[in-house]
């Protein structure tokens, strides 16, 4: 028995000690919990979405759900050979293109105003444990050192798939100021960023630091978590209002809600929106949005012109790679909704009226039947 409480007590540090590394960040506290505190959205220790949501965990031990996510066999869940990526360079990027470019789930490039913008990238690990959640491959891999300096980060909330220690380690000393909801600044300063490049947002909130862009926080339903412990920061989405591309909305990852009917109460229009569709489940629905709900979302605020992410790089739900694309093409395609699908490392000129994107995983599944 003395073995065996030994044994339990080592591996208890060990996971203890694993789980205070510094890729892990830090939780809020002082000032900054102070702060969070006077949110409407904080109570009882934690953040709260405004409709409550129900997750699988609440329905059956995590173990189990884990073992049933490990063990469900899906066809194509992977790519079978290297997806098609366009290599962009940009570097060479003239700054006054107005351009998008997404890079495989929701990491997305944006130029507007002479104003360079880096949305949740993740380009090193999307995970706390080594080789798991890798990413497909891909036929050019974008790293870090692809990237000019960024004038302003975005990030929408701190799970790993949208916030990697490692890219903010290398990408740190090139960007200008950091845009985060409230309590995920924590992880920023933790890891060796001055807390005058940080600015943190409510829901609603606005701020005009990357001026002449005004950015607002917006409210998402969803949660957060890079440890046992949950919803001690805020996610959010965002609408970045500019001069030269119209309104541009970025979703985050969200359940479907009232924000979405709010968007056009409060903006009229949208020009751009980049919205989440991929690693969804039917158990899952109230914080990963469903293809169905997403198109009633769409059709609720009436984007002029639209892009899914959160897809084609890694499996974190049980459907083909491909689906989510597959599907929002077909519950779109006799309605009038302006869907853009670039390939990853494709440019989008945000001033084109007309854009002629191909639905690049078609061609890639009929070549790798041919094969």
């Amino acid at each position: 028995m003395a073995w065996f409480l030994g044994i339990v007590a080592v591996i208890a540090m060990g996971i203890g000690v694993f789980m205070n590394s510094t890729h892990f960040g830090k939780h809020p506290r002082g000032e900054r919990l102070e702060k969070i505190k006077l949110s409407e959205n904080y109570r009882d220790g934690e953040f709260h979405n405004r409709i409550p949501v129900k997750q699988p965990i609440d329905d059956q031990p995590f173990i189990l759900s884990m073992w049933e996510f490990l063990t469900i066999k899906t066809e194509h869940l992977t790519p079978e050979s290297p997806l098609p990526v366009v290599q962009t360079n940009l570097h060479t990027l003239s700054p006054d293109e107005d351009v998008m470019i997404w890079f495989g789930h929701s990491s997305l490039f944006l130029q507007t105003d002479s104003k360079r913008f880096l949305v949740d990238p993740v380009f090193v690990s999307a995970s706390p444990v080594a080789g798991f959640n890798r990413a497909f491959k891909m036929s050019y891999t974008y790293k870090p050192e692809d990237f000019p300096a960024i004038d302003y980060l975005i990030v929408t909330h701190e799970h790993w798939d949208h916030l990697d220690y490692y890219t903010i380690q290398a990408l740190k000393d090139r960007v200008g100021h950091i845009i985060c909801p409230l309590g995920v600044g924590s992880h920023f300063e933790h890891w060796g960023i001055p807390a005058s490049k940080i600015t943190e947002l409510d829901w609603f909130d606005s701020t005009d630091v990357a001026s002449p862009v005004q950015i607002t926080a917006w409210p998402a339903r969803h949660f957060s978590g890079r440890g046992l412990r949950r919803n001690k920061t805020l996610w959010a989405g965002y609408v970045l209002e500019t001069k030269n591309s119209g309104n541009i909305y970025i979703s985050g990852d969200t359940g479907y809600d009232i924000h979405f009917t709010q968007l056009k109460e409060k903006f009229d229009t949208i020009d751009w929106a980049i919205l989440e569709n991929g690693q969804f489940n039917e158990k899952w629905k109230e914080i990963h949005i469903m293809p169905d709900d997403l198109v009633k979302a769409i059709e609720e605020f009436q984007p002029k012109n639209m892009i899914t992410v959160h897809h084609s790089k890694y499996a974190l739900a049980r459907h083909p790679w491909y689906y989510p694309l597959e599907k929002m093409e077909e519950l779109t395609a006799n309605k009038s909704l302006e869907l853009l699908t670039p390939k990853m490392g494709e440019k989008i000129h945000l001033k084109d009226s007309v854009h002629n994107f191909q639905p690049w995983w078609k061609e890639y599944m009929q070549e790798s039947i041919t094969q």
